[in-house]
């Protein structure tokens, strides 16, 4: 059994959460670089220019990509041969996120309750905290501060199956053209197929912390990625004004699901999509 103290997950939540909102992931840049090149609008060229410029001065200076710094979202996988001594775990991410934004000079954007009194917490936590179990003595956490211009265009279908392939198409799209200009694009696009409805739409959070230069690793999926990818582009969104870049990728991470079912969730992230991965 390997001990971890929890006081060392506080810290390195705290730097995860002040370097993913400075420094855009490199498979991201490297996709809004691409993008420039093939980008066929010459307005959409030059607000593509701006985002790029945008993201270099944000990492020369560290300082925050987008003034949203967003809501916390962390995956733990845990090994079960791990053993957490020193405090409780939850709380310690809690406090890790607390001491990033704070001394980080990250925005505060959550409020203690959604509804009746929405009050500041003025630490950004709590974050939204998914942990899973698995073999070995290791532990891995996946960060990302999740905007809410882009959360708030995203949507969730509870499907049949016989809607099919061209129905997960359909409701892509759906929220794609809904979204249109709001969820800051070229936006990377997380799409959840199957489980149940919570499921679907943890899947699809969970698709945007996949680096977006690697593909599904089952080919029928892996393909599907791609014709969603072309078809978000023919929209005509582009990058905010108009253009041939709407999306950079499309990630789809899926799990089995009920013979009567197939529910889709679709998260879109802006074109500062943050995320962040540690292993300790």
């Amino acid at each position: 059994m390997r001990e971890i103290q929890v006081s060392q997950i506080t810290e390195v939540v705290a730097e995860m959460c002040m370097k993913a909102c400075y420094y855009l992931p490199g498979d991201v840049y490297s996709a809004m670089v691409k993008a420039r090149e093939t980008e066929e609008s010459p307005l959409g060229r030059d607000v593509l220019d701006q985002i790029i410029r945008n993201a270099e001065i944000a990492k020369a200076e560290d300082r925050p990509i987008c003034q949203d710094t967003g809501m916390t979202v962390v995956f733990v996988e845990i090994g079960q041969d791990v053993h957490f001594v020193g405090g409780d775990l939850t709380e310690a991410i809690n406090a890790g996120v607390a001491k990033g934004y704070v001394d980080g000079y990250l925005r505060k954007s959550v409020v203690s309750e959604p509804l009746f009194n929405r009050v500041n917490t003025q630490n950004n936590t709590p974050a939204v905290i998914y942990t899973s179990i698995v073999p070995g003595d290791k532990v891995k956490i996946k960060l990302a501060p999740k905007g809410f211009g882009s959360e708030n265009k995203s949507g969730l279908k509870m499907l049949v199956p016989a809607d099919g392939v061209e129905g997960v198409k359909k409701v892509v799209l759906d929220v794609i053209k809904h979204a249109e200009m709001n969820s800051c694009p070229p936006m990377v696009v997380g799409v959840g197929i199957g489980g149940t409805m919570e499921k679907a739409a943890m899947l699809s959070k969970q698709a945007l912390v996949r680096s977006i230069s690697v593909r599904n690793p089952h080919p029928e999926y892996a393909k599907l990625e791609e014709e969603l990818l072309e078809m978000i582009n023919k929209t005509g969104i582009g990058p905010q004004l108009g253009g041939t870049t709407t999306a950079l990728a499309v990630n789809i991470e899926w799990y089995p699901t009920h013979i009567a079912g197939l529910p889709v969730s679709v998260n879109t992230s802006c074109h500062a999509t943050r995320h962040a991965e540690v292993e300790l």
